[in-house]
């Protein structure tokens, strides 16, 4: 699935927790994801969210993977077959490589970043596959701001901010690096609410979400996201709205949470 689980207005920000307090080494989040283009919401694919623990000969990593995946009746109709993952620092979710697969019907794109902290620089390499069926590489060398993510880090990012600290309509903002773009997401708490999920009655921190200068989320308010008010502020529904349509995301199940 094309990452729309990513921003509104800027007061009192919610601050980043100084550690990785909410997010453990072996989570798994699965997920059902709806489209409507005419008014009627149809489950079409499986999102999964995964943790796990990755040794290198010099480090250990968190690895956290992000898989999109039509269910098998649709697939003779539009097969979509996406991964996304992230490797970072299992404390501060510091990203260290970053890696998307996408293949939806005819279409496949690959990305990779590698991050540089020590010269403020991300290697970008790009793979694509002509309509021959042969592919071709674009490599770039992109400066690397402040506190830049890939879309999957973020996403786990925003699950350690201060929420229970922050006051309704306060909001953080996000440098987000997106197909060798950076864009600002800009995440908005819109207060608590309780919610009936497949999970069971959770009570919710309610936020917004929107992109500067981006076309990928439309309407204000329109694209929204529910995170559990506890240690684990796992997300368990978000909705978003395109310029083709609009979907949910609903969480099926939740294990190997860290509290």
């Amino acid at each position: 699935m094309k990452s729309y689980l990513l921003i509104l207005l800027i007061s009192l920000p919610m601050v980043l927790s100084g550690q990785n307090t909410a997010v453990g080494t072996s989570e798994k989040l699965v997920f059902t994801a709806s489209y409507s283009m005419s008014g009627l919401l149809t489950d079409l694919a499986q999102v999964e969210m995964e943790t796990s623990e990755v040794k290198t000969s010099t480090n250990t990593l968190l690895r956290l993977k992000c898989t999109g995946r039509t269910y098998r009746k649709w697939d003779h109709f539009f097969k979509i077959n996406d991964l996304y993952e992230s490797y970072v620092s299992p404390s501060s979710l510091k990203p260290y490589l970053y890696k998307k697969e996408i293949n939806e019907g005819a279409y496949y794109k690959f990305m990779q970043y590698k991050y540089n902290y020590k010269s403020n620089s991300v290697n970008s390499l790009t793979t694509k596959r002509r309509k021959d069926g042969t592919f071709w590489d674009v490599k770039k060398d992109l400066s690397l701001g402040a506190n830049t993510n890939d879309v999957v880090s973020t996403i786990y990012r925003i699950r350690n901010l201060d929420i229970h600290k922050a006051a309704v309509g306060s909001s953080d903002t996000f440098n987000v690096l997106f197909d060798n773009k950076v864009n600002a997401v800009t995440i908005t708490l819109l207060g608590k609410e309780t919610i009936s999920t497949n999970i069971g009655e959770k009570e919710c921190y309610k936020l917004s979400i929107s992109i500067s200068n981006s076309d990928v989320l439309k309407g204000n308010n329109s694209n929204l996201l529910w995170l559990t008010a506890d240690e684990n502020k796992i997300p368990v529904y978000a909705k978003f709205k395109v310029a083709v349509g609009s979907g949910e995301l609903r969480i099926q199940s939740a294990s190997g949470l860290k509290h």
